[in-house]
């Protein structure tokens, strides 16, 4: 997660896992059954020494025969029928010699072609063959990449429920050839791979997906800072594929088995956790297997946790230290995210107390920590963390931890504690009590830069500089709080000079932090003025990707005049706005062709907009959305939505129903009594047939206007009632 430790991200190449000849050894097994080694993966276990795979050379005719068929295949020479055909033809010809050609480097090409371009039948029969040396290609170099092309293959044909039973046949066969010893496919950098990819099977979830094999630090970011909705509390798992949940549940059980007798090689290894990372979030939200593999995983058993048998002290100490192994780190990361409460309040209790700032303190620790906080459930574990972190802020900013700091100001906000604390504590580890607090954002948005200068009372702000990400994070954080707990962050974002707002809404990271400024809960007025500092470069920000978001935000926030004086700067790079990624939406949003083409109208389309905002607000947001002093930021933990998101929900709804060719309100699906007769006469003015979107003024008739079809239809009910009431009413008047 985040910048401070990315060595569990690479990518198989750097991993070793590019299809390219070992340049070490010539011979045709020199690249079977080899591990490779990674920081806390140092390991002699008993799968290394297994027994030598021994492949033989392709004969030459066979070579000439898979050439020539591929050849044949990316001429395009055949045509969908044949190429099923030749396909299986081919897969029928390498019956018996399976492992030689998958883990044959130039060969293992033709081989994943064929295995993509054949039917079911001809791909199960072709793995069903080779069952019992699947283990031995899967941890080959060349041959994981046809492993893998084999199990997808399937994955694609299971949208075919027919062949659902010969697939679970196949998939059963391997599946009872791999638990034998699945520590050899754990702990292979190869092997793991498609371990991977067949646990992904049986659960259901697409192969390509990178949730669950290498989610982005991006993504664990937003969830731990509140910036996108918890695995817990989503659909983890969207079944695209019918999985296989017997198989799933008999490999995991053979891959406990195998952690049980070689725990301590698995906790180290880097290759089996990423496994086991891989099978907890597919496990997550079952409780039952949750409970039997991650004891395991942390040397105790089921029954121990159930029946409140405390973990031991020595199992505790030994737990911690194994948390400072790479390996061990980013697993436990994991198990914290998906374990059941039981198993996380104990081991909070057990061995995370009055540890968390060592291990805060831990380039690898840190990391833990970060997960336990996030997934903290009560407000008595956010007392454990903040009595034994609240007043550490400045040593671990100082020590480049500023993640602890964002999951804690996150959590804060979340359970709906010591908010004011985090906020101050913040506060008082940037600057001191004689300094002004202006100093206090230019510093968290330089991190590094400020701890790492020696004459910090000297440090200005570095010009040019890149801004820090997790600072970033943090004051975005900061600004979804009460604006009453923020004052200080508010006095000092409002009081940087333009020339550092700019260079701030240039950088993605400054960009960010300026957008949650403008959602925040501070006034219209500051927020004003602050985009007023940005006025003669909007133009400039709207062509970058992450100017434009600022440039839109600003558009939303601002009031009539600032936002056509938005409006006519981007009109000056309207040609080079238009082949941006980004300037068609923004282009359309803030309707810049049409204040091109008549200003007037788009003023009053403008007030209208505001106008509506101010009525609907006013009769549906204020008694939802009015901040109490009590109150927290959050105003439900069902919600979890913030008073600015619902303002600027509330804002893009309105401005969609009138972008719309409908009247606004027309499919909101609101009804309403029909008027009094006696207030009936008074008529809902209609636009002119030029404008896009219908007036609505103050203090006039509030009827409701349906589609075309509709209106004609009310107000011929309306006269018909009117005309039956005034009957009713005065019968002798009008009678002749």
């Amino acid at each position: 997660m985040g910048d401070e430790d990315n060595s569990h991200k690479r990518s198989r190449k750097k991993m070793g896992m590019s299809r390219k000849p070992d340049k070490q050894s010539n011979s045709f097994d020199a690249n079977v059954n080899k591990n490779g080694s990674g920081r806390g993966s140092q390991r002699q276990s008993d799968w290394e020494t297994q027994r030598a795979v021994v492949r033989k050379q392709v004969d030459p005719e066979t070579t000439k025969y898979f050439s020539e068929i591929a050849n044949l295949i990316e001429s395009n020479g055949v045509d969908m029928e044949e190429r099923l055909v030749v396909c299986g033809n081919a897969l029928e010809e390498a019956r018996g010699k399976e492992f030689e050609l998958a883990t044959d480097y130039y060969l293992s090409h033709t081989m994943q072609t064929l295995l993509e371009g054949c039917d079911v039948n001809s791909l199960c029969s072709f793995l069903r063959s080779c069952a019992k040396d699947f283990p031995s290609i899967a941890m080959d170099r060349s041959g994981s990449h046809v492993a893998e092309t084999a199990i997808k293959s399937l994955s694609q044909h299971l949208q075919d429920n027919d062949v659902y039973s010969v697939i679970e046949d196949t998939l059963n066969a391997i599946c009872k050839v791999i638990v034998k010893n699945p520590g050899d496919l754990m702990c292979d950098c190869y092997g793991s791979h498609v371990l991977r990819s067949l646990l992904s099977l049986f659960k259901g979830v697409p192969l390509d997906s990178s949730e669950f094999n290498r989610r982005k630090s991006s993504s664990v970011l937003a969830e731990r800072l509140n910036f996108k909705a918890s695995r817990a509390d989503t659909d983890i798992s969207p079944q695209a594929v019918q999985g296989f949940p017997g198989l799933l549940d008999f490999l995991v059980s053979g891959m406990s088995k195998c952690i049980q007798n070689n725990i301590k090689t698995m906790q180290v290894d880097q290759y089996s956790s990423l496994v086991l990372q891989s099978a907890l979030k597919l496990l997550a939200g079952d409780e039952e297997k949750l409970l039997q593999i991650i004891p395991i995983l942390i040397g105790c058993t089921r029954e121990e946790i159930l029946e409140g048998d405390s973990i031991k002290t020595t199992k505790a100490r030994n737990i911690l230290y194994l948390m400072k192994e790479t390996a061990f780190s980013h697993l436990m990361e994991v198990a914290l995210e998906v374990a059941p409460e039981v198993l996380y309040n104990e081991m909070f209790t057990k061995v995370f107390r009055n540890s968390l700032f060592e291990l805060s303190s831990h380039h690898c620790g840190n990391f833990v920590i970060q997960a336990l906080i996030s997934h903290a459930g009560s407000q008595d574990q956010m007392e454990v963390i903040w009595e034994e972190l609240g007043s550490k802020f400045k040593d671990l900013l100082k020590m480049g931890k500023s993640g602890v700091i964002a999951s804690l100001i996150a959590a804060s906000q979340r359970l709906h504690i010591y908010e004011h604390k985090c906020c101050e504590a913040l506060a008082t580890a940037i600057h001191s009590s004689n300094e002004s607090s202006t100093c206090i954002v230019p510093r968290i948005l330089f991190l590094d830069s400020y701890f790492y200068c020696e004459e910090k009372s000297n440090w200005n702000w570095p010009s040019g500089a890149k801004m820090h990400v997790m600072g970033s994070l943090i004051l975005q954080g900061v600004f979804r709080f009460q604006n009453e707990f923020i004052q200080p962050f508010i006095t000092s974002i409002t009081s940087l000079n333009a020339d550092n707002i700019l260079e701030a809404a240039k950088d993605s990271g400054g960009a960010r932090v300026i957008e949650a400024f403008l959602s925040s809960d501070a006034s219209a007025k500051l927020k004003r003025r602050l985009i007023m500092k940005l006025r003669g470069h909007f133009g400039e920000l709207s062509l970058q990707s992450s100017g434009s978001f600022t440039v839109e935000k600003c558009f939303t926030v601002g009031n009539i005049s600032l936002r056509e004086a938005i409006v006519s700067e981007l009109l000056t790079v309207q040609s080079e706005l238009w082949n941006t990624k980004q300037g068609p939406h923004l282009m359309r949003k803030l309707d810049v062709d049409g204040f091109a083409a008549r200003p007037d109208q788009w003023r009053s389309r403008q007030e209208s907009k505001q106008s509506t905002f101010n009525e609907f607000y006013s009769t549906f947001g204020s008694s939802e959305t009015k901040p109490s002093k009590n109150s927290s930021f959050l105003s439900d933990d069902s919600k979890k939505t913030s008073q600015p998101n619902k303002i600027n929900q509330m804002r893009e709804e309105i401005a969609h129903l009138q972008a719309s060719p409908a009247p606004f309100l027309s499919t909101t699906g609101f009804k309403r009594k029909p008027n009094k007769p006696e207030k009936s006469s008074k008529k809902f003015a209609r636009n002119s047939a030029d404008e896009d979107v219908p007036k609505v003024k103050k203090n006039k008739s509030k009827n409701i206007v349906t589609d075309e079809g509709t209106s004609q239809s009310m107000d011929k009910a309306e006269k018909k009632r009117h005309r039956e009431d005034v009957l009713q009413k005065s019968p002798k008047k009008l009678k002749r």
